[in-house]
């Protein structure tokens, strides 16, 4: 299951007391103090991998814990300190600590950042040792290491997303561009999560199908919006047997510029899908229509390879070129 949101708990180490100890000499009984300080706790980290479904390992382990620092120890030894914790979280991922509001992004493998930070070691004795006061039995507790509850947002960074009105041949473009295997059916919201596809080395995501009002969230409203900030360009998929294709593009556009005006922005090539669903003469005009406003747009359908391969040589020679 591919989970895009989740709620963590994560605790630093606290730091180890420091100890009262007294040095004992066979010739000097009384030789001084000798209480060791208490070690460190752990630091929380985060760290990004390449592993988009990772957060659904998490889903039934949702508290992440750094270990304590050790106690002080007699003979001036220090406690040892703890390891410090890394969570990973998949490149893309926004971190947000929901008690202090702080954001992390991790956007590249192995980036890494300290969320938590853990509990200093407490003082032995022998730190207040003073020409005043040669026996002190003072000593301070390791101080608590941080703790805090955070949301993990998973924002896709695929280099292309499809984008369109459900139904729209999204995941079956997916299909034949790359080696994904998203579910296919003749229903609105076939595709509930989005699918990721490689070709040749670049990064495709079917964004699941938008509708009107999606931007206040309805639908699958915000939840897969969001996604569409990461990607490089887009491919906005408009279906030749609806009713009224521009009419289905423009809710699309309206509903990301409601969103985020910036996702109009990127680059955007409009794709026709299902052709062989519309006579010559609808093709003819709706494809005259949106010409108008995009000067990149392809008409394609799964009955025709030849389609698939020229958009697919038409993405790698421009994705190439980024």
């Amino acid at each position: 299951m591919f989970i895009d949101e989740l709620t963590i708990k994560a605790k630093a180490g606290n730091g180890g007391d420091g100890v009262v100890r007294w040095l004992r000499l066979k010739f000097r009984p009384q030789a001084g103090p000798a209480g060791g300080n208490g070690g460190n706790g752990g630091d929380v980290y985060l760290r990004g991998v390449r592993d988009l479904s990772l957060l659904s390992k998490y889903t039934g382990t949702k508290e992440f814990k750094a270990q304590n620092g050790e106690a002080g120890r007699a003979l001036s030894q220090h406690g040892k300190g703890s390891n410090d914790i890394y969570i990973e979280v998949p490149i893309g991922a926004k971190v947000t600590n929901l008690d202090t509001k702080q954001e992390f992004y991790i956007d590249t493998e192995n980036q890494t950042e300290k969320i938590l930070r853990g509990g200093r070691g407490g003082l032995g004795n022998e730190n207040f040792k003073s020409s005043t006061n040669r026996a002190p039995v003072e000593h301070t507790k390791g101080k608590e290491g941080e703790k805090g509850v955070f949301k993990i947002e998973l924002m896709l960074t695929a280099d292309v997303g499809l984008i369109g009105l459900p139904n729209a041949g999204k995941s079956t473009l997916l299909n034949l561009l790359t080696n994904a295997h998203s579910t296919i059916g003749a229903y609105p919201f076939t595709t509930v999560e989005p699918h990721l596809g490689e070709m040749f080395g670049f990064m495709i995501a079917d964004i699941p199908g938008l509708i009107e009002g999606a931007s206040e969230g309805k639908g699958l409203g915000h939840k897969f919006l969001k996604h569409i900030q990461k990607t490089k360009m887009l491919l906005h998929l408009v279906s030749f047997d609806s009713d009224d294709p521009l009419h289905d593009y423009e809710t699309v556009i309206h509903e990301l510029e409601s969103f985020d005006r910036g996702l109009l922005d990127k680059t955007q090539w409009i794709i026709l899908t299902k052709k062989d669903l519309a006579d010559e003469k609808k093709t003819a005009e709706i494809q005259k229509s949106i010409d108008k406003i995009n000067n990149h747009v392809f008409v394609v359908s799964e009955k025709y390879v030849e389609d698939i391969k020229y958009l697919q040589d038409e993405l790698v020679k421009f994705l190439r070129n980024q």
